[in-house]
């Protein structure tokens, strides 16, 4: 087993930090001891995941955990509760948030600056940088002290829209560069960062909260790859790594070669690929967390009581998220007792825990009433700096992948007549399509002097193809498709068979596409003739994105060929 040492990187404590860190654990009991390897995932309103009838101090005192994320708010509510549970934790807590694309990830209101897919486009570090830099700015006035992002996965396979925003390239070297940007911009904000999904997202279409993840590269073809982007960043001194639900059978059998298909499991509890690789092999000497536990890349290897305590003897440090939450610490304890987890695991978990405690110095502010965060700090989300590199990133960002029927620009003299198509994705999932999106669209170009019609998506009837040449100048169709975790990917869904909004107006008059979301709908529409790839629903992306198709900016965006979907139709 690798054992931390607490004076090297990620860490470098000094003595009075590591003895801080050796006496707490020392004197805590066995209970606080098991509490310190849970996330627990806190809720604004009903508890709905978790089954929890326990308050949020009740949740501190009797189960002791380690590390909080929470789920939706604004800012002053995440403060508030961040600030609550800090005042009433015994030992500090270390509080994470997903920001992969600036401070919207932490709260309602927080500024979006660039996904990964966004940064790429741009081909300038400056987008990704300052995604990071507003990630950590924005995050850490609320509280938060840890970064579940950025994600360093690569995508290879254009069907995967798991990781499809999220990724910041194709191939190693461009993740690496833009990965890299996003560090230093977050590294200016006292932040844990937590690089994901190890042992790498991005080579298959199907995703962990459904089914096991499967990395079917070589041990060559990895090395290559993704083990030259985890390489880097551990390099670099990255503190966190998230173990993702996924395998990867040509490594584990390389390193097992009594390993048969029917043993492969997740890294989250295939010790081969924690201890062995990401450990021992890649020198990684900072904390390991699982992926969420409610995903099915892991429910789905062997029973719930079994698996919780055998993260932890795999060798990750922390377990993400309570199914529920008496019988999970039932179980970790159990696994401890029953030898599951060893003394020496164990300890060697709760130092890298503590460990990043005692970077922050969470323990002296903690001591000097430094914690908790003031409301005046709230002022630097959404302020005009951020907007301005909001609107910055849409500008360099914003991707014209094809105009083959010179469509483009328009103008409200020539195509005053507008029907707007709205596609959208899931409905009432973690994270859906803004329900403002389509107004914001018609206002701002009716405030340009359009004409806008919204089109009915459930009605099959297109009626006569004369008539709808001679009512409409321009058919604006916006892909606004959003879900997570509902779909193995998520596709262009339309409202009805043979609905009238499937394009099949791009020769009766000027159509364009253009997708607010994920970058590879031209598979579903190969038969539009100019797609726009917009990255974000915001109101900065919107005025970006219709001043561009107005020929009022430049399209500055650059694809990739995965936007192409491997079908010649779709570059026609």
């Amino acid at each position: 087993m690798a054992k931390v040492n607490l004076k090297q990187k990620p860490y470098n404590l000094d003595e009075i930090q590591i003895n801080w860190v050796k006496e707490t654990i020392k004197n805590m009991t066995t209970e606080e001891k098991i509490g310190q390897l849970f996330f627990n995932l806190f809720f604004f309103g009903n508890d709905h995941f978790s089954g929890n009838k326990y308050t949020n101090k009740e949740i501190l005192d009797k189960f002791h955990i380690g590390g909080a994320r929470y789920h939706g708010a604004n800012s002053e509510e995440v403060q508030g509760l961040i600030n609550q549970l800090q005042k009433d934790a015994k030992i500090p807590l270390l509080v994470a948030a997903n920001c992969d694309a600036g401070g919207n990830g932490a709260c309602s209101d927080g500024t979006y600056i660039a996904s990964g897919a966004q940064a790429e486009a741009s081909r300038d570090t400056k987008v990704s940088y300052q995604a990071g830099y507003v990630s950590g700015r924005e995050s850490t006035s609320l509280g938060v002290n840890v970064n579940f992002d950025p994600c360093v996965d690569i995508l290879k396979n254009w069907r995967n829209t798991i990781v499809n925003t999220r990724a910041y390239g194709t191939n190693a070297d461009d993740v690496i560069k833009y990965t890299n940007a996003y560090i230093q911009g977050l590294n200016h904000s006292e932040i844990i960062t937590c690089i994901k999904h190890w042992p790498g997202d991005g080579t298959e279409e199907r995703d962990q909260h459904l089914v096991l993840g499967v990395n079917e590269l070589s041990v060559k073809e990895w090395e290559e790859s993704f083990g030259r982007v985890y390489r880097n960043h551990i390099d670099n001194g990255v503190e966190m790594i998230m173990a993702g639900h996924i395998a990867l059978p040509e490594y584990q059998k390389f390193l097992m070669p009594e390993l048969e298909d029917k043993d492969i499991l997740p890294a989250t509890l295939a010790p081969e690929l924690i201890e062995d690789l990401l450990k021992t092999k890649l020198n990684f000497n900072g904390l390991v967390i699982t992926d969420a536990s409610h995903m099915l890349g892991m429910t789905s290897a062997m029973r719930r009581e079994d698996y919780v305590p055998k993260s932890i003897a795999a060798g990750c440090d922390m377990f993400l998220f309570f199914n529920n939450i008496d019988e999970d610490f039932q179980f970790m304890l159990n696994g401890y007792k029953n030898g599951v987890i060893t003394e020496e695991r164990l300890q060697d978990a709760l130092e890298r825990i503590l460990g990043l405690k005692a970077k922050l110095n969470l323990h002296i502010k903690q001591s000097n009433n430094q914690l908790l965060k003031d409301k005046k700090e709230l002022e630097i989300i959404g302020c005009e700096e951020h907007i301005k590199m909001s609107i910055e990133a849409a500008d360099k960002g914003i991707t014209l992948v094809k105009d083959t029927q010179n469509n483009l620009p328009i103008n409200p003299i020539n195509h005053k007549r507008v029907r707007l198509y709205m596609l959208e994705g899931e409905k009432g999932g973690i994270y859906e399509s803004n329900s403002s999106t389509q107004d914001l669209i018609k206002s701002e170009l009716e405030n340009r002097g359009y004409i806008v019609t919204i089109n009915n998506g459930f009605d099959r009837i297109k009626g006569k193809t004369l008539q709808y040449r001679e009512e409409t100048d321009l058919a604006l169709v916006i892909g606004n498709i959003v879900g997570y975790g509902a779909e193995n990917n998520y596709r262009i869904r339309w409202k009805a068979a043979m609905a009238n909004e499937v394009p099949w107006f791009v020769h009766e008059v000027p159509t364009i596409f253009a997708s607010l979301n994920f970058t590879t709908h031209l598979h579903d529409v190969t038969m539009v003739k100019t797609y726009i790839n917009a990255y974000k629903d915001t109101h900065e992306s919107i005025i970006q994105l219709i001043d561009k198709m107005e020929g009022k900016s430049k399209f500055k965006g650059t694809p990739n060929e995965n936007v192409w979907t491997n079908k010649w139709q779709a570059k026609l």
